[in-house]
Parts: C-alpha cells; sequence; structure tokens
C-alpha cells in the first residue's frame, strides 16, 4: 500500500509518499481501506520528533483519524463486516491506504456522508464530547467557554453545547472566524485574547461564570479561563498550542472549589478509547444524520494524499477554519 512516511524529524519536506507492507488485522481488529484522513496538531509535533506514536501504532506513518470501508476482519469481530462503511480515530497510521482499527473504536459513518467529510468528525467531535461532556458534565442550560473557537475541536464543542442545550462564548482573534463560528451556534462570540473571554463570559453569566471552560490553547491562557469559571466550575485543558507552563492563582482555584482537568485521547489506555467510543456512538453520532442534522463537520480544505505537505503548511499557518482532510481517493 501507500502511505506517507515521516523520514526524519523536522518541516513538510521530510513527509514522503512511499509503497510500505499492508496492515494485517489480529484479533477484534478490522483493516479499512481508508478513503479520506485528517491532519491534527500532533501530526505536526510528531513529524518535528516530539510526539512520539503510542506502543502498537505506526512509528513513522503519521494520522490520527480516518473515515473508510471495511476490507477484512480479524478473529472475532462481531460488531462490522466487509464493506461496512466506518470512521475512527486511532493511535497513528490514517496517512495511509490501508488502516487496522479495533471494531470496539469504530464508529458507523453518518449515513449517505462523504467519507471527505466524516474524515473530519472523529478527533474533533470525540475529543470535544469527551472533554466537555464526559469529563466536564456540561449540560442543559449551562455556559460553556471555548478559546480558539474556530480550531476543529473549537467548532465541535460549540456545536455540541447548543444540541444538548446548553450555550457557549468563545473567542477568535480574526473576526472572519467569529462570523462562521456564530453561524455554527456560538451565542456570543469574542474578538480578542482570553483575558477578553473571561470578561465577557462573567458579564453574560451576569458575573457568575460558566460551568465548563474549554482550553484549547494552554499556556497563560489556562489562567483567564479559570477566571472565567462559576463555583465548583470546571476547566479541561485540551491542548498547548500557547505554551507548556501557566501561571496559575491558586487561591481562586481554592476558594471556587474548581476542577482542573487535563486530557487526551491518544495516548490512553486502549479501554478507556473504547468507552468514549462507545458513548459516542450512542450519543453523539445519530446527530449527524437525517434532514436536518444537529451537528456538521467543518471542512476548511481538502488535499489529495500527495499533498500532504502542502497541507501540514496549511496547518501551520494557523489561517484554517475547522479541518484539513487528506483524500486518499
Amino acid at each position: 500500500m501507500r502511505a506517507v512516511v515521516i523520514t526524519r524529524p523536522g518541516g513538510p519536506e521530510v513527509l514522503e509518499l512511499r509503497e510500505v507492507a499492508d496492515p494485517t488485522p489480529t484479533k477484534g481488529e478490522l483493516l479499512v481501506r481508508v478513503a479520506a484522513s485528517a491532519l491534527n496538531r500532533a501530526d505536526l509535533l510528531q513529524r518535528r520528533g516530539m510526539y512520539p506514536a503510542p506502543p502498537g501504532s505506526p512509528k513513522d506513518i503519521p494520522g490520527l483519524e480516518l473515515a473508510g470501508t471495511v476490507v477484512a476482519c480479524g478473529e472475532g469481530v462481531t460488531r462490522f463486516a466487509p464493506g461496512d462503511e466506518v470512521m475512527a480515530v486511532v493511535g497513528g497510521g490514517a496517512c495511509a491506504e490501508l488502516a487496522v482499527v479495533h471494531e470496539r473504536e469504530a464508529i458507523r459513518r453518518p449515513l449517505g456522508m462523504p467519507a471527505s467529510v466524516a474524515a473530519a468528525i472523529p478527533e474533533a467531535f470525540m475529543t470535544a464530547f469527551d472533554a466537555i461532556v464526559l469529563q466536564g458534565g456540561l449540560a442543559s442550560g449551562q455556559w460553556l467557554a471555548v478559546d480558539a473557537v474556530a480550531s476543529g475541536v473549537g467548532t465541535a464543542a460549540i456545536q455540541i453545547a447548543r444540541a444538548i442545550g446548553a450555550r457557549s462564548v468563545g473567542s477568535t482573534r480574526t473576526e472572519a472566524k467569529l462570523e462562521r463560528a456564530l453561524s455554527l451556534g456560538l451565542d456570543v462570540g469574542v474578538h480578542g485574547v482570553t483575558a477578553d473571554l473571561a470578561k465577557k463570559a462573567r458579564e453574560v453569566t451576569g458575573g457568575a461564570g460558566v460551568a465548563v471552560g474549554l482550553s484549547l490553547v494552554g499556556g497563560p491562557a489556562l489562567s483567564d479561563m479559570i477566571a472565567a469559571l462559576r463555583p465548583r466550575g470546571t476547566a479541561i485543558l485540551v491542548g498547548l498550542m500557547a505554551g507548556a507552563k501557566a501561571e496559575l492563582n491558586l487561591v481562586t482555584v481554592l476558594q471556587k472549589r474548581l476542577h482542573v482537568v487535563g486530557t487526551v485521547l491518544r495516548s490512553r489506555p486502549a479501554e478507556e478509547k473504547m468507552a468514549v467510543a462507545r458513548a459516542f456512538e450512542d450519543r453523539i453520532q445519530p446527530l449527524f444524520e437525517g434532514e436536518a442534522p444537529l451537528l456538521r463537520p467543518v471542512v476548511d480544505q481538502v488535499f489529495p494524499m500527495e499533498a500532504v505537505a502542502e497541507a501540514h503548511i496549511a496547518l501551520e499557518k494557523n489561517s484554517a477554519f475547522g479541518k484539513i482532510v487528506l483524500f486518499h481517493g
């Protein structure tokens, strides 16, 4: 099969399309012909040699999410059969023509949705759902704050919040992106930095603060997100685009009895990822279907797999609204 290979740590130029051995599904696994995959910042870090793949995943083939068709099943598979259309988050190896996925981590693709669109669902929407609902406990009638609201996870989070009856306030530094986020269901937009977001969050909640704050940038911005929380609120840290260090007001954490949670999907134990996938398929996947779906993936650009270097460059520019997808043909 053909696969994108990281030949050495470095810039986009180190990515090459090569012929490699086909993977083989073992007990409980599916062999999926990948029609499309989506890029994530973890791919950029892995390419630079800063984020190795977890054990059991290809070390030199990037890609954390995919959409495709089951072509073979390993021993004991009961949930899927050849011909089934699926999508999934994987530890790596999605940027290839074939990939192996455990059947309990695979999710049925929304009926009739093209693979180039469905590939934008797994990482963004599962991360958002797990963070704000399963871990953050966001519920109907509550408020959610999101920084980097125009990112893949950001656009997913505001849609999920709306779908469950919660409200959202989010920030971005680009006016055009803010307008598009509002069209997706963001209730209150902030054109500015996270300090402005914290101020607006307190304002729209009458000074009470939000129930859940989703920090996609980390760094110093985490302290602003904590300032936006209500008593006993939860800050969920998902990304570190603004840096790996933050200075926190621990008096606020103590007095408000706040929860500060860090979370990732990629490096979790398999059983935990399977549990998230099953909850997602039960509660969120149906919301992508029907004549008027409540949720829709947001795709900024689609590149052919042969143009993977250009796709990485586009992601590094931080100008995308939503996801960048690779079409495998």
